[in-house]
């Protein structure tokens, strides 16, 4: 985990049971060292959809023929 020396300190109202599967789930220590874990994870799914997203229309707008070889885009 990366550590940073840009903290605040933040008060939330957490369920308890679902923090604790969390910190479970990602193997972390702490409390506040599973909400960084689960920051981390939501950024980068963030980034990977997004480069995703862009792979993908820059797929479609390049002109490439699609050929449906099944049959299945005709519906």
């Amino acid at each position: 985990m990366p550590t940073s020396n840009n903290r605040s300190h933040k008060h939330f109202q957490l369920d308890s049971a679902k923090l604790k599967r969390a910190q479970k789930a990602l193997r972390a220590k702490t409390e506040t060292e599973t909400i960084e874990r689960a920051l981390d994870l939501a950024l980068a799914e963030s980034r990977s959809h997004r480069i995703a997203h862009d792979a993908n229309r820059r797929f479609l707008l390049s002109g490439v023929e699609i050929k449906d070889v099944y049959g299945n885009l005709d519906e």
